[in-house]
């Protein structure tokens, strides 16, 4: 569909060809770094290629742009994974992306580009506007483009019809300014990525345990009997993760994988840096997998739990003495059958009680989850099931156990810690007033689904995105460009080119920075930024590339210049960007956790914030206990005839960047509009592999619909389908959201398969 200038806000069609391999059997190894090194050379040449990727996660380096998953101490001089080394390369690209390209193309053309073939156009070197009534962007100086966004910000006359959003590549220091700015201007509007991935996690821990993080450090992978791994593929998403599980798997820890799909990362695992000692052999990684329905992983912890109340291995001293509620979750528990268990999970009762063993004759427990938990209707009540099946055996506060959601973004927990969020806490919000001397907003703003229908609505007059790729990461495409259209300025700080910088306002900016792998020099020389990994870990980034264009500008630097240009304000922005070091001074005293900020963050290694679950068993709650939250199963039936879709990655993918076009590991080579589909479920329909479908889903009385699919038979559960993002997010209702956390539901949309051109009432 059409928006604002003829722009095809959705993914164009995909009419490559489509190859189908068997599955590979081994995660990384030789062909993961062939493939980092050829992707490297490809993007920046050899000789970048070597001095990035033996920079990147090392002391004095920059931390990977990819995810947060933390580095060991580093051992070697390669502490990269191969989509980190792809995300690297990606950013290090020459500039390709200035004046003359954008003279060459309409945004209208430029839309009916791939997401594959925007993102190798190269770095963004130069500020551009699109200005109301044109098609094509053109030239601004940086002082015309800070002006006219704090003109915007003026007339409007209304701090809350502005909204900024944060992607979660943005340094602490920048996330930090951004939410400095935004509440000394008046507003909580502030939407980031969290709102789509784990805010599930966030609300979830916090009624738990008192905090909105999870409980491990990496050295605990170590002294772990027993590891869960729910909703969450390592080998692509977090591919540093698996060298953790060999580890422990090394260290006698059992392996338990819970997922609709089998993912090759979990089955075997080949690290790259074996073959420089002479190891050629590839190591076995989970003991089982659970291959659970969508929706089934609640079923499951429930059987879990029963196995443990069965047995009696229960922490009983912890459970009397640090928790509360657990006679309500004991008998929901036991009031659950074991024929519902088996029913909503897709799981045998001897699968579950055997997992459940494993876990009653562990001393120390890890659950690790991501997306495949949060992106459900019930996203923060499972993530409670699973906090509740490790109180029982006191898993929380001990060496080798506990609780960690897995990060996709490299800073998205940092930028959270940080101030990031459309509803701080009092307490927050009154040390950073004490601190910074402004009387912050206490009315909550909005999240990514309230920003979308505010915008919906005309209530947005300015909307400013600090990196990320807004109209692929949200749901409901046709609605959310709709939105994005009714807004009077957007601006787009960003290093690559993204279907965001065509689906806009009335006006458009696009502002390039600096990446996490470009030098950065300020009045008083060169600068780091900070970071805080998965595990609350804070420590230094220190970019070396020299940029791609002198125009380039950071994102503190941008930050400081808006806020000068927009407010009265007797604070010298300016002043806090010439040395970062000022910044992280002022973050002392407005933070809880960053006392001597500078002097500890450049301590080998960086700091940890305190973690009093971790730390000390004490558990920030209003009761001081960590909580069993009870919870009655969700209904998980599927309408008949109807299918439940989730979305997930591609292998060559980073959240919305799309490497390549292929899926190694899944076996899908060369295009990306495919529905993986059970084999049985095919059989039925009578169709063949490479069938062409179209899909509607399903949700309030409404239908969306995405045609021009390829069916491709897979190891998937029977009624159960799973389609690439963001190609298939204009079939995620927008309104289709977690309780308790507004995520929206990405893993579990009804949907209908039709033939082509085939109306709903046919297929009745």
């Amino acid at each position: 569909m059409s928006v604002r200038r003829g722009v095809i806000a959705t993914t164009p069609a995909d009419k490559n060809s489509l190859k189908i391999k068997k599955p590979k059997s081994i995660a990384a190894g030789i062909p993961a770094a062939t493939s980092s090194l050829l992707h490297g050379i490809k993007k920046m040449g050899p000789t970048k290629t070597v001095k990035t990727l033996t920079t990147v996660n090392q002391e004095n380096g920059f931390d990977c742009p990819g995810c947060a998953w933390p580095d060991p101490q580093h051992s070697s001089a390669f502490e990269f994974c191969e989509n980190g080394a792809k995300a690297v390369a990606d950013e290090a690209m020459k500039g390709g992306v200035n004046p003359e390209f954008f003279s060459k193309y309409t945004v209208q053309e430029l839309s009916q580009k791939s997401d594959y073939w925007l993102n190798n156009q190269g770095r963004i070197t130069h500020p551009m506007i699109l200005e109301k009534g044109s098609d094509k962007y053109s030239p601004i100086d940086w002082d015309d483009a800070i002006q006219l966004i704090g003109e915007r910000i003026k007339e409007s006359n209304n701090p809350d019809k502005s909204v900024f959003y944060t992607s979660g590549r943005t340094s602490n220091e920048a996330a930090f300014l951004y939410q400095l700015f935004a509440r000394t201007l008046g507003t909580n509007n502030m939407p980031d990525c969290s709102n789509m991935c784990h805010e599930s996690s966030g609300r979830g821990l916090d009624e738990s345990i008192g905090i909105g993080k999870g409980t491990v450090t990496l050295e605990d992978f170590n002294h772990a009997d027993v590891i869960l791994v729910i909703g969450q593929n390592p080998g692509t998403n977090h591919p540093r993760m698996l060298t953790a599980l060999r580890d422990a798997k090394r260290n006698g820890a059992k392996i338990i994988h819970v997922n609709p799909l089998p993912e090759t990362g979990l089955v075997r695992f080949k690290h790259p840096q074996d073959y420089m000692k002479l190891s050629f052999g590839s190591e076995a990684i989970a003991n089982m997998h659970l291959q659970v329905k969508l929706g089934g992983d609640a079923a499951l912890m429930h059987g879990l739990m029963k196995i443990q109340l069965q047995t009696d291995t229960l922490d009983h001293d912890f459970i009397k003495n640090s928790t509360s509620g657990f006679a309500e979750v004991r008998k929901r528990v036991e009031k659950t059958s074991w024929e519902r268990i088996v029913a909503d999970s897709g799981l045998s009762k001897d699968e579950i009680e055997e997992a459940g063993h494993m876990l009653a004759n562990s001393n120390a427990t890890i659950a690790c989850w991501a997306m495949g938990l949060t992106q459900h209707r019930n996203g923060v009540a499972v993530i409670q099931e699973v906090v509740n099946l490790l109180l029982m055996g006191g898993h929380i506060g001990k060496k080798g156990a506990g609780l960690c959601p897995v990060r996709g973004h490299s800073n998205v927990q940092g930028d959270r810690t940080v101030g990031i969020c459309e509803r701080p806490s009092e307490a927050f919000l009154q040390k950073l007033d004490d601190a910074c001397g402004i009387n912050s907003p206490r009315e909550h703003g909005v999240d990514v689904v309230e920003a979308i229908e505010k915008m919906r609505n005309g209530d947005v007059d300015l909307f400013i995105c600090m990196g990320g790729n807004f109209i692929s990461a949200t749901p409901d495409t046709i609605a959310t460009a709709e939105g994005i259209n009714r807004v009077k300025l957007t601006v787009q700080v960003s290093t690559k080119l993204n279907r965001s910088h065509l689906v806009t306002g009335e006006t458009a900016l696009i502002l390039p920075c600096l990446g996490r792998t470009d030098l950065d020099i300020q009045k008083t020389g060169k600068q780091f930024v900070t970071v805080e990994n998965s595990m609350g870990i804070v420590h230094t980034s220190i970019g070396s590339i020299k940029p791609v264009s002198d125009t380039l500008r950071s994102e503190p630097w941008i930050i400081a210049s808006l806020a000068t240009a927009t407010l009265n304000d007797v604070r010298d922005w300016m002043n806090l960007v010439d040395d970062y070091d000022n910044i992280r001074s002022l973050m002392s005293k407005a933070l809880d956790g960053f006392e001597d900020y500078n002097r500890r963050v450049r301590q080998p290694g960086g700091f940890a914030l305190p973690n009093p679950p971790r730390d000390n068993r004490t558990f920030d709650t209003p009761n001081k206990k960590a909580n069993f939250i009870a919870h009655d199963l969700p209904d998980v039936e599927i309408p008949d005839g109807k299918y439940v879709m989730m979305t997930i990655r591609s292998h060559d993918q980073y959240n919305t960047t799309i490497y390549d076009l292929n899926d190694r590991y899944r076996g899908i080579h060369g295009n990306r509009r495919i529905v993986l589909m059970n084999a049985n479920d095919m059989i039925k329909r009578g169709w063949k592999t490479r069938r062409i479908v179209d899909i509607v889903s399903h949700f309030n009385g409404e239908e969306r619909r995405s045609d021009a699919w390829q069916v491709v038979a897979y190891d998937i559960p029977e009624g159960n389908i799973a389609t690439y993002f963001p190609e298939a997010n204009v079939l995620v209702p927008l309104n289709s959201t977690a309780d308790n956390s507004n995520t929206p539901t990405s893993k579990w949309v009804i949907c209908s398969l039709l033939e082509p051109g085939q109306g709903l009432f046919e297929e009745e």
